[in-house]
């Protein structure tokens, strides 16, 4: 058992189960629909369809990240039983949160000198995030110690690939990505944007691409490319997806079909509330260890 506790942002966007089957603790984002602030709590205020259900009626969403104090006093409650600390923040490229957690740990090594707390930028986000934490878990469980497995994070976290497609354009108009003018002809010719995360933690558009089937392909054909010994891949694949489960279960049917040698079955999350809230849903990622992101 380890003497440290490991621990993330509900932006990792796995379950409350899955969190807790692997010791994997947690402090909320926040999220506000129609006015009323509500927790980013993997899904229990509010149940993802649900969520998803109001955003297509017309729903107001914003959200707000983890503040320095709510730091404070998460990382204060281990701290204070004299236990360390190593915590795995959403990427700085969609997020300030891990700032917030930086200036909470200058003020918490004042107060507990005697504890460690390390902090490391996932540069990742939703279940690709979850992915990264599920193997720090799994290295954790193997016996290393806390700070061999803060430099592993800092290492490899970049081994992570997040690839991205949308089915709804509705949402990048909302939040300015796209132009009202390129989201009626992106809809009204079906382009499905392909996204992935770049070395510095950013979204970034990679292809436009016609009709949910071809992207489909694409987005396999991504992770043929990328992932660690090609169609040999022996690792875990994690998707998640934001109430379009029909066309992560096609990704996944693919992916089995073409990776036999997977570490166990795809396995499929809801985009949590936090990144929801931007996406909205229609949203299907990826995630795979594969080269080193570069760009």
């Amino acid at each position: 058992m380890a003497d440290y506790i490991l621990s993330c942002c509900s932006t990792a966007d796995l379950t409350h189960e899955y969190f807790q089957s692997r010791g994997i603790n947690y402090i909320c984002f926040h999220y506000i629909m129609d006015g009323v602030e509500y927790p980013d709590d993997l899904g229990q205020s509010i149940p993802f369809p649900e969520f998803y259900r109001r955003m297509t009626q017309g729903a107001d969403t914003s959200t707000s990240q983890v503040g320095v104090g709510e730091y404070v006093d998460y990382f204060s409650s281990f701290m204070e039983q004299g236990l360390d600390v190593l915590h795995v923040s959403l990427s700085t490229g969609l997020s300030g949160t891990f700032n917030s957690a930086v200036a909470a740990a200058d003020i918490l090594r004042e107060k507990y000198p005697e504890r460690k707390l390390y902090l490391v930028e996932s540069l990742g986000a939703s279940s690709g995030y979850g992915l990264l934490m599920d193997k720090l878990a799994d290295l954790r469980d193997e016996g290393m110690g806390i700070e061999e497995l803060y430099h592993w994070a800092e290492e490899h976290r970049l081994e992570l690939h997040h690839w991205f497609f949308s089915t709804d354009l509705t949402w990048y108009v909302k939040g300015g990505r796209i132009s009202k003018a390129a989201g009626w002809f992106g809809t009204a010719l079906r382009i499905c944007p392909l996204l992935n995360m770049d070395d510095a933690g950013h979204l970034c558009p990679r292809e436009k691409i016609r009709t949910k089937a071809k992207v489909i392909k694409e987005i396999v054909a991504r992770m043929e490319q990328h992932a660690k010994g090609g169609l040999d891949y022996d690792g875990k694949c994690f998707i998640s997806q934001s109430d379009c489960y029909e066309d992560a279960r096609a990704v996944a049917d693919l992916i089995e079909e073409r990776f036999p040698k997977l570490n166990g079955k795809v396995q499929i999350f809801y985009v949590g509330t936090t990144i929801g809230s931007h996406t909205g849903p229609g949203t299907v990622a990826l995630f795979f260890w594969g080269d080193e992101r570069k760009e």
